[in-house]
């Protein structure tokens, strides 16, 4: 599979031309950085969260968790991992559990602090087989507007 054609569109409107690397196939976003050859801090990891009022995406760094409870504390909201089967609604074109940027879905999205100053960063596209790359400059127009703060923690 390619990168998903929702997130292409999304980012030929929001930042124009940008980049791919291929890699083997792989299952989580700290292999995909492994596979091609990348540090883990700067690959997104994209998760799927929800509560009573709805979903929300947290991009953080692959290296690292997502901190739940300052999460909580900081939206004064009660969330949880959204269920596979939720993600798979939600993310049509994209192949199982290769989540990506929500915006492009109409996904309420949250940016942790630790992307916003990279000079590189990679995505994934919606397949197990490539990333997407932008520049430090590229994402943090891409994510203008999008709240950011501190919502992880090492592995």
């Amino acid at each position: 599979m390619a990168i998903a054609r929702t997130v292409y569109d999304y980012l030929n409107q929001q930042v124009g031309s940008f980049e791919t690397i291929a890699h083997p196939k792989t299952a989580t976003s700290r292999e995909a950085a492994d596979a091609a050859y990348v540090l883990e801090d700067h690959v997104v990891k994209a998760v799927l969260l929800k509560d009573d009022t709805g979903y929300l995406q947290v991009l953080i760094p692959a290296s690292q968790w997502i901190s739940l409870h300052r999460l909580q504390d900081q939206l004064n909201r009660k969330l949880e991992l959204a269920p596979e089967s939720d993600v798979d609604k939600l993310f049509t074109d994209c192949d199982q559990g290769a989540v990506t940027l929500g915006t492009a879905y109409g996904i309420e999205t949250i940016v942790d602090e630790a992307l916003c100053s990279l000079s590189k960063v990679y995505l994934e596209g919606g397949d197990h087989e490539q990333l997407i790359v932008l520049s430090g400059d590229q994402f943090n127009d891409l994510i203008k507007g999008l709240r950011r703060g501190h919502y992880c923690e090492q592995h």
